[in-house]
């Protein structure tokens, strides 16, 4: 399993963002950790060799990224895998049959499938809760209940969930707490800091930033969930190679960058949804009259650029998302670009249509991804989307 470097927990966040996990390269003293292409590593003897063995079960690119997010998210360990969802996959092993899990009712539209399509076969069980009141939490408890899983905020309708809150419940019952982070990152929240024993993410999203790789990570500091993952990632064999890992090792050099315009122009693009009139509904935790923007500033930096919209008519809506020109209709989020999506057709079509209404997430809601790019551009091109979806 992947530690950190004693040094990573010295700086501060930009500081360790572009140095944090990595080791200078002794054959040469290249700057950046090389790409380490390959399967396997000579040993000098039967049981002697230089820490290194087979390529599933270390490799020296991913563990600089392993290290680098690990001490990000100050914690101690890390663990990268090809997917997010492969992240969840290793996380759900940590259970057995007959173990119940209360999760997020609003989690990543995989995530759901995973849950329900797959695990549910090997005997765990899932009950799916709204967040933002840690009553529903507590109601939902059984004797079999061993793990709290939620997102915050959630894709897409941006509810949060009370992290302090949920690890004072976690903690006085022995519960596992792991959260997904993939839209807040560390840059702007610290689930660890809340009580969380793991930190989920889709490394695809804000950790690399530029739509270029599909990875997932696992964070903690407990000792004994980090011998276990260790061995479930060695054991399961859903690593990612070593391109992926050194795409993202250099993307999360500019995460602080990153993350502080994705969050402004999520901001302007959000203050302008509003004054325009786009939608019935807007779902930012950066407005003042968000339900839960209280407890966003409470919790998080900053508020990043996932917004999502209800324009109240589902053609209409399909009809917005053909019409930008800037914001690219795509799936996936949190690249450098903006992007737009259709929840209820594409990131969570495998959701139950009814789950999805009781939760708001209708034919008609649209999800933003704001990227980097000059905020008044972003801003005209959902104003003549707006027009012509008339």
């Amino acid at each position: 399993m992947t530690r950190i470097l004693p040094t990573d927990h010295e700086h501060a966040f930009g500081t360790r963002a572009v140095h944090a996990g990595q080791v200078r390269e002794p054959l040469s003293g290249a700057v950046m950790t090389p790409i380490y292409q390959t399967s396997t590593y000579v040993q000098e003897g039967l049981g002697r060799h230089k820490g290194y063995e087979y390529a599933r079960t270390q490799n020296p690119t991913r563990e600089a990224w392993e290290r680098c997010v690990a001490s990000l998210e100050g914690a101690e360990y890390g663990f990268a895998f090809a997917s997010g969802l492969a992240s969840l996959d290793a996380t759900l092993k940590l259970l057995k049959a007959g173990d119940h899990v209360v999760s997020g009712e609003n989690v990543y539209g995989g995530s759901h499938r995973l849950m329900e399509q797959v695990y549910t076969r090997f005997g765990l069980r899932f009950t799916f809760v709204d967040m933002r009141d840690i009553a529903n939490i507590e109601r939902a408890l059984t004797p079999a209940t061993r793990m709290i899983y939620c997102e915050t905020p959630t894709n897409p309708m941006m509810a949060l969930a009370d992290l302090a809150a949920v690890g004072d419940l976690t903690q006085a019952h022995g519960y596992l707490y792991v959260v997904d982070n993939t839209f807040a990152t560390p840059y702007f929240q610290q689930p660890l800091r809340h009580g969380a024993d793991i930190v989920l993410h889709s490394t695809t999203k804000y950790l690399n930033g530029h739509s270029d790789m599909v990875g997932g990570m696992l964070v903690t500091s407990r000792e004994d969930v980090a011998e276990r993952l260790g061995f479930i990632q060695n054991a399961a064999g859903g690593v990612p190679g070593p391109m992926d890992c050194w795409l993202a090792l250099r993307g999360v050099k500019t995460l602080p960058l990153r993350m502080r315009q994705h969050d402004e122009n999520g901001r302007r693009v959000a203050d302008w949804c509003v004054s325009s009139n786009v939608a019935t509904k807007i779902y930012y935790p950066g407005l003042a009259d968000h339900p839960q923007h209280d407890l966003a500033k409470r919790q998080m930096r900053g508020f990043g650029g996932m917004i999502s919209l209800d324009l109240g008519d589902p053609a209409r809506a399909r009809r917005f998302v053909e019409k930008t020109k800037v914001f690219a209709l795509a799936e996936s989020l949190g690249g450098v670009e903006s992007l737009i999506g259709h929840p209820a057709s594409m990131t969570h079509a495998s959701v139950p249509k009814p789950m999805r209404e009781a939760m708001g997430l209708t034919d008609s809601l649209i999800r933003l991804s704001c990227g980097i790019e000059d905020a008044d551009d972003l801003i005209a091109d959902l104003d003549q989307a707006f027009k012509a979806s008339r």
